[in-house]
């Protein structure tokens, strides 16, 4: 009866916008800002920074708008999910598919035209990897789909590097290694604490298909993996000390959540994790950024 209703109701712009995730593009355009600052000395071109995040973040939203409507029936299913302007019937799939088209044909067009062809076809790239490969073959096709998939997710600092050198260089790839590292932990610790919607839902996630436990093991193991990749732009020179002692310090925080989730010694400790990981990355970034303009302004 309430999916009904909804369809009745004429959709809002407010149903659009959150269609595209905006907190999740919000995110991720703050490690693309980042990737762009480390990629130079100074500071970084105004065509670059206005015109690369602006195409960067319409892809980003294009891919989310894909993903709700690939995950419908499933975000049915799902407390966090179900009042989703698809799921609910306020957006028709078809108009959030040519919603969808528009937004990846401008963001495209923009990268393409006033950034670099390099940036335009590796966003492509990650667009399809999200919208494609993770949401409608991996997810329902493996409990290591977060994995297989976070690569996706971890391209955008990559992006903002090629928006300002127009090259594909090592030291960018440092950066999209720690997203690609962090997103298992992350992304699990969320599966727990939904691990019964998702069993319902019949997505293959690692609780459902192999144990809370298992889960939190891995969890921690990754956690280990995550704080190692973590220290590398200080082994390769990339960062300094400013960085080293942040992001340790960091990481020995999320390490001790891992811990806590492992042994259940604290209430809702599975979405305090998935909270904290949140904060973490945040904060990871702007330690990287403030060790970069430390070093130069030192010079």
């Amino acid at each position: 009866m309430n999916k009904v209703i909804a369809q009745q109701e004429s959709a809002q712009w407010q149903d659009y916008l959150e269609l595209t995730k905006p907190k999740v593009v919000a995110l991720m355009i703050l490690t693309t800002v980042i990737g762009m600052c480390l990629a130079t000395p100074g500071w970084v071109p105004m065509d670059a920074l206005i015109f690369g995040n602006l195409g960067i973040a319409l892809c980003a939203g294009s891919a989310a708008v894909i993903n709700h409507v690939v995950d419908r029936q499933i975000d049915t299913l799902m407390s966090r999910t179900s009042k989703r302007p698809v799921a609910t019937g306020r957006v028709e799939p078809a108009q959030a598919i040519v919603f969808a088209l528009a937004l990846g044909l401008v963001g495209m067009s923009v990268l393409i035209w006033l950034v670099n062809a390099l940036t335009a076809w590796l966003t492509l790239a990650s667009l399809i990897g999200y919208a494609v490969i993770y949401t409608l073959i991996l997810k329902r096709a493996t409990p290591q789909n977060i994995v297989i998939g976070g690569i996706a997710g971890a391209a955008p600092p990559l992006l903002g590097w090629t928006a300002v050198t127009g090259q594909f260089e090592g030291h960018a790839l440092l950066l999209v290694l720690i997203i690609f590292a962090w997103t298992p932990p992350h992304f699990w610790a969320l599966a727990i604490h939904r691990k019964d919607e998702y069993a319902k839902a019949d997505v293959p996630m690692l609780p459902v298909t192999h144990g809370v436990e298992y889960t939190k093991l891995h969890i921690l193991l990754y956690t280990v993996i995550m704080i190692l990749v973590s220290w590398l732009p200080f082994i390769t020179g990339m960062s300094g000390m400013i960085y080293l002692v942040g992001a340790t310090a960091l990481g020995a925080r999320f390490l001790w959540w891992s811990i806590v989730l492992k042994n259940d010694s604290r209430p809702h400790a599975a979405i305090c994790t998935f909270k904290f990981s949140i904060s973490y990355l945040m904060l990871l970034f702007l330690v990287l950024l403030v060790d970069h303009y430390a070093f130069y302004l030192w010079l």
